[in-house]
């Protein structure tokens, strides 16, 4: 008995000295573990920063101000709880940041839920100062907030109307004050509130179908007053600093054939007036169920009648700026495009600089723009030259999006090119306007067409002249208030995303966050080398290749094809500034670390290498010409004498799922095996075996599919329906194809869970292992 109790106590004794001993994480897990900045902003009037983090799924919010930037942590959410953060906003002062925890409703109104919360999900704006004091607050269930200068309540829209929320850690009592009743209500749809300088007076868009106006909220007097109302669309209101006047566009209204109401009032059509022009074809990867893209056109009605089915203003122009005095609402028009202008007839994102507006010079047909676009694209090659009208600059007719500044108080002034670099900006997280808006900063891949560098040029023109440089990538560029310091988020070969600040007139970046990494495998990593390839048409493409460090002479490892999604992407040679394309370029540094020889295909239809390239004939449903793209790197990587032709993989999320299942249905001889992350399998609807649409999907060769595949799909997908992986797992059964299969209920199309992605990875690792790496004792068999 008492030997027992002796060995009992032992017993216990060496298994508390084994369970204080540091728990052994996996090496997928330490590559996807650093904090990860996604969102950098700054305030107007204060040398302050702040920013969201991801740190292995737990998101908060930081800010940091001059000269030293210690970070401050404005938020504790201490759990992996698949909230999102991000659309943070800080006040002009710098006193305030205000930011979104949760995501959009999917198309029956439901919240992701990936933790099965029986309260639900969350959806609501916080708040937070900026000097850490008091820890983070919630404001109301919003999104997209205008945050006022001086951070005392924020603006968002809701059902079509204009709502505003007291932004105080005290409850308000009142419903309007809670952001729970409308605070200015009027008909049509509201849009687009904008604070005033002084936060005395809002403008926001008013759209009523046909028309909009611009309407301005006096605070004070709780009163509103038209901006010149008229038949037309008036859009994109922008403040002057003085607070009494305000800039706007101006384009036509709609005309009677393209109109399309119910008939219900005197004078209204029972029926379009002409019929809705049928949907161009698309290139598949977005959602999945996308409308028949083989069914014939409806024939246009012919009116050659004037005014009838195009609108100009009279003397043919299609757009006017106007000045506006908000406090008697009259505005005039200081500017207007020529007829037919080649630089000014289709105008995008617009920024007040001074008295000028800066603006993105919109190709006609010209398609998405990258990061964050999900518009069609149209056909190969450049844009269509357009004959300039008298007097005109003509626009630069090529691969490259550009900038416009122009003195919109200058009836004479023609648009001014700032961006004369060629190379990439992909959206307006790529773009910024000084405070004192003198200077336009960007971002763009200009001189390295692999990265991304930061650029600036004056606002009124002149040479631009690059800010950063180097073998990192610099993107989101956050210009400070007294011009001392650009804030970035900054990456490299083996740096994650960072938050640096760039001194005026210094070359070298402060990284000031994160201040550590503890448990980053920064020493295994690889720095990946640019291999070019040609598909079988002769397209040149770029590729990232990672090589394990311990290849040894005349070996022969397994090797993985990784393509991104989008397919508005590029990958590069870094951490990338988007967050699943950041752990994408970690999992294939974990890859090469394991052994593998990786390499990352930039196949066609993606960005950063021209609008031709992006533009590319006969991709996705009308043809998947970039298969070719992904197909010529699986065959680079067999020729290579470091790699076992015969183990040759393949993996990718969304589009890069769609391309994952095209390898293993049209060249299972040559993809031993793939794992398939919320892939599209049936491009378009169409099950018509000579579909053009169909011919392009990878379930027209599905006889062909004989390699194991891993599919992983969240049920709530927004990207790609879920009905994809239904569809595709029922074929595979009926042909006794090898997969393994992951589905996480509540979740979207990227998980919202850290942990999840650990799973995925395990998973990940053991489905290659047995499939690339164990395959060699078998000859490289299924």
């Amino acid at each position: 008995m008492h030997i027992l109790i002796r060995f009992t106590i032992l017993s216990i004794a060496a298994a508390a000295i084994l369970s204080s001993a540091p728990p052994k994480v996996p090496l997928y897990q330490q590559f996807m573990s650093p904090d990860s900045p996604q969102e950098v902003v700054a305030a107007r009037k204060a040398d302050r920063i702040a920013w969201v983090d991801y740190a292995e799924g737990k998101r908060n919010a930081y800010a940091a101000a001059a000269p030293g930037f210690t970070p401050v942590k404005l938020s504790n959410f201490p759990k992996d709880d698949g909230i999102m953060m991000s659309q943070i906003k800080i006040s002009d002062d710098g006193s305030t940041v205000v930011f979104l925890r949760g995501e959009a409703l999917n198309r029956e109104g439901w919240a992701p839920n990936p933790t099965a919360d029986p309260n639900g999900p969350e959806h609501a704006i916080w708040a937070a100062r900026t000097n850490g004091v008091g820890g983070a607050w919630r404001v109301a269930d919003a999104t997209n907030p205008e945050l006022a200068p001086d951070g005392s309540s924020i603006l968002f829209i809701k059902a079509g109307q204009i709502y505003r929320a007291k932004v105080t850690p005290v409850k308000p009592s009142s419903e309007v004050d809670r952001g729970e009743k409308a605070f200015i209500t009027e008909w049509g749809v509201q849009s687009s509130p904008k604070w005033s300088p002084d936060g005395r007076k809002i403008a926001f868009v008013s759209t009523r179908t046909d028309h909009s106006f611009i309407i301005v909220y006096d605070v004070a007097t709780r009163s509103v007053k038209y901006m010149s109302p008229g038949v037309d669309f008036d859009t994109q209101p922008m403040w002057l600093a003085d607070s009494k006047h305000l800039i706007f566009m101006r384009q036509p209204g709609l005309p009677f054939g393209q109109q399309a109401q119910p008939g219900s009032i005197v004078g209204v059509p029972a029926a379009p007036a002409a019929p809705a022009p049928a949907a161009p074809a698309g290139r598949g990867g977005g959602r999945g169920a996308r409308g028949n893209q083989d069914a014939a056109a409806a024939p246009a009605v012919v009116n050659n009648s004037p005014g009838i089915m195009e609108a100009t203003f009279k003397g043919g122009y299609t757009i006017a700026f106007y000045k506006a005095d908000v406090t008697t609402g009259e505005a005039q028009e200081t500017w207007h495009n020529q007829p037919k202008d080649p630089v000014a007839a289709n105008i995008g994102l617009t920024y007040l600089a001074g008295d000028r507006v800066i603006f993105q010079f919109v190709v006609p047909g010209g398609g998405r723009g990258g990061r964050g676009g999900r518009g069609g694209r149209g056909g190969r090659g450049a844009a269509p030259e357009a004959q300039p009208a008298r007097g005109a600059q003509t626009p630069p007719v090529d691969e490259w999006e550009r900038y416009y500044s122009l003195n919109v108080n200058d009836a004479s002034a023609r648009p001014v090119l700032l961006t004369t670099t060629d190379g990439l900006i992909e959206n307006q997280t790529s773009v910024a306007v000084s405070a004192d808006g003198k200077t336009f900063f960007y971002c763009t891949n200009a001189k390295d067409i692999e990265r991304r560098h930061i650029w600036s040029v004056p606002a009124t023109g002149g040479t631009p002249m690059q800010i950063t440089s180097g073998e990192g990538v610099e993107t989101y560029p956050a210009p400070l208030a007294s011009g001392k310091y650009l804030a970035t988020l900054s990456a490299s070969w083996n740096m994650p995303q960072s938050v640096g600040v760039w001194k005026t007139g210094a070359d070298q970046q402060k990284i000031v966050f994160p201040v550590s990494q503890a448990g980053f495998p920064t020493d295994l990593h690889v720095k990946p080398e640019i291999v070019l390839t040609k598909a079988a048409d002769g397209l040149e493409i770029h590729n990232q290749l990672f090589l394990p460090k311990d290849l040894k002479p005349g070996e022969r490892r397994p090797a993985i094809i990784f393509v991104h999604g989008g397919p508005p992407r590029q990958m590069m040679p870094a951490y990338h500034y988007m967050q699943f394309y950041h752990w994408a370029y970690g999992i294939n540094q974990w890859l090469a670390n394991q052994g593998y020889i990786v390499m990352s295909v930039n196949y066609r239809l993606g960005v950063g290498y021209g609008r031709s390239f992006r533009m590319a004939a006969n991709g996705g449903a009308a043809g998947n010409s970039e298969y070719q793209d992904v197909l010529a790197g699986g065959k680079y990587l067999q020729t290579r004498p470091d790699v076992d032709p015969n183990r040759v993989g393949i993996w990718g999320l969304s589009y890069g799922g769609l391309l994952t299942s095209e390898a293993l249905a049209r060249n299972s001889d040559i993809f031993k095996a793939g794992v398939d992350l919320a892939g599209v399998h049936l491009e378009g609807n169409s099950i018509d075996p000579e579909s053009v649409s169909y011919k392009s999907s990878a379930i027209s060769a599905i006889d062909g599919w004989k390699s194991p595949v891993l599919l992983i799909q969240g049920d709530d997908d927004r990207n790609v329906a879920f009905s994809q992986t239904v569809g595709l797992v029922q074929l595979l059964r009926q042909r006794d194809v090898h997969f393994e299969l992951i589905v996480f209920p509540d979740d979207v199309h990227e998980s919202l869970l850290h942990s999840r992605w650990i799973y995925t990875l395990g998973r990940m690792e053991t489905f290659l292992h047995k499939y690339l790496w164990e395959s060699e004792k078998t000859g490289g068999s299924n």
